[in-house]
């Protein structure tokens, strides 16, 4: 994408006031566009509109957009991963100028006289021309996830087989198609996308594929969370025999596939483990030394720890590490008591600090895990994570 010096100087001239004031256009963006096309409220988690994330996620892609404008190749390693995001969801082209039309007028309505003609002109051609470069990135996507051996488009039908419990919070759905056609391979650290209808109202759900890549199932694991109404309707009301709809694997949180011996590292807190898992079941066979690292509250909410005792007395490539905050003293059996520290780390880690480093879990826990990997000399192009949120949040950490 290239855009004339004027377009560029106007965009430019936007950027102290997205600082200042980026939420305060995006948070209207959002009410006002769900307001008037209520159609797209399933592609939007209602947590994330709540707590302000999913505002405050944008406010920081259009600023990066905009101080990027003249240098968008600097971008360009966030865009696999917006890719894939809308691919799981289902964006179409035909939502683009929905979107469009909606960010111009919120920015027009904050600005007010600043936002000139000018500047609204020179925002739509931005934006247009992004636009585009994602709808020719999501179909190339589309038509790989179609090419594929039992690959498809749009929903598919998967049937529950089973529904395991994991632990006190965690439990696993293994999902067969119903139409006795393959599952197409999918990429360790992949989600699968799961289209509701909980009480007449639509609902995309993100969850990662916790399985190994190959097997006649996908297997997903989900934790209730305090509140939550879907993964509650999911352990609630969900039993095997159930049909659930879903879109293709997708997402970017996946291992490096060029072949290495440099030792992996998975760091994971609650139910962050699930991608770790897949990952784990790749990796365990292959010779790589594996550091496992996993923190819980206790022994009742810790998932697949007997699982992963297993591949470890099977490859002793793998050392796991089990970090529990609030052990019970009679029943758990942590290898640590605390949380997951720079000391910790550096105590468990090889000491010439050259490893990739994957880690998943609440967002504190993710700042801490960051924030200490880059102290301890981690290279940051070997920090490998999914982070919801806008970035500097995790990275100002």
């Amino acid at each position: 994408m290239t855009f004339s010096a004027s377009t560029i100087a106007l965009i430019k001239a936007t950027v102290p006031v997205l600082k200042q004031h980026g939420p305060a256009i995006t948070e209207p963006f959002y009410k006002a566009m769900l307001r008037d096309h209520p159609e797209l409220k399933a592609f939007f988690n209602e947590a994330h509109q709540a707590s302000g994330s999913q505002a405050r996620a944008l406010a920081g892609a259009v600023l990066a957009y905009a101080s990027h404008i003249d240098q968008l190749d600097a971008l360009a390693p966030a865009l696999p991963r917006i890719v894939q995001k809308h691919v799981a969801l289902g964006v179409r082209p035909e939502h683009y100028p929905i979107v469009g039309a909606c960010l111009l007028q919120a920015i027009r309505d904050v600005l007010g006289a600043a936002a000139t003609d000018e500047i609204i002109a020179a925002w739509g051609e931005a934006y247009g021309a992004l636009a585009q470069l994602l709808i020719d990135a999501e179909e190339a996507v589309q038509a790989d996830n179609a090419a594929r051996e039992g690959g498809w488009r749009g929903p598919r039908p998967l049937r529950v087989a089973r529904k395991v419990r994991e632990s006190e919070l965690i439990t696993s759905f293994y999902l067969e198609p119903t139409d006795g056609r393959p599952l197409p391979a999918f990429h360790a650290g992949q989600y699968l996308t799961l289209l509701l209808d909980i009480e007449g109202q639509q609902v995309r759900r993100h969850y990662s594929l916790s399985d190994a890549p190959g097997k006649p199932w996908y297997r997903i694991s989900v934790k209730r969370e305090e509140g939550g109404r879907v993964s509650g309707w999911l352990h609630d009301h969900v039993e095997a025999g159930a049909v659930l709809q879903a879109h293709a694997p997708s997402g970017d949180f996946v291992l490096d596939p060029q072949p290495t011996q440099r030792p992996l590292v998975l760091v994971t807190g609650g139910v962050g483990i699930t991608p770790a898992m897949s990952m784990l079941e790749v990796v365990a066979p292959s010779g790589r030394p594996v550091h496992f690292i996993h923190a819980a509250r206790h022994g009742g909410v810790h998932a697949f720890r007997d699982r992963v005792d297993s591949l470890a007395a099977a490859h002793p490539n793998v050392r796991p590490l089990y970090v529990y905050d609030m052990p019970r003293a009679a029943e758990d059996a942590a290898h640590e008591t605390g949380r997951v520290t720079q000391e910790l780390l550096a105590e468990h880690l090889p000491e010439n600090r050259d490893v990739d480093l994957y880690f998943l879990g609440p967002r504190i826990f993710m700042q801490s895990v960051y924030a200490s990997g880059l102290k301890l000399g981690i290279a940051p192009q070997r920090l490998r994570y999914e982070f919801f949120g806008p970035m500097e949040s995790l990275v100002a950490a």
